[in-house]
């Protein structure tokens, strides 16, 4: 995956993306903010603190507990 600007304001993530943080692994690092954890086991959506992006857990997709 080609590295991104921290710049988009939604991203729609799977249960294999957990746990989730933000920047993401793709996000280029001299844009970013400190690494922050993201649940959206939850309520399915969660933002970002730092930059208010917001993750959504993809529809249908099942987060398995520990």
């Amino acid at each position: 995956m080609a590295q991104q600007e921290n710049t988009q304001n939604e991203i729609e993530v799977g249960a294999a993306d957990l746990p989730l943080h933000c920047p993401m692994p793709a996000h280029l690092a001299w844009n970013s903010h400190p690494r922050v954890f993201i649940d959206v086991s939850k309520t399915g959506s969660a933002q970002c603190p730092y930059c208010g992006t917001r993750y959504t857990l993809r529809a249908g997709e099942v987060v398995k507990g520990h």
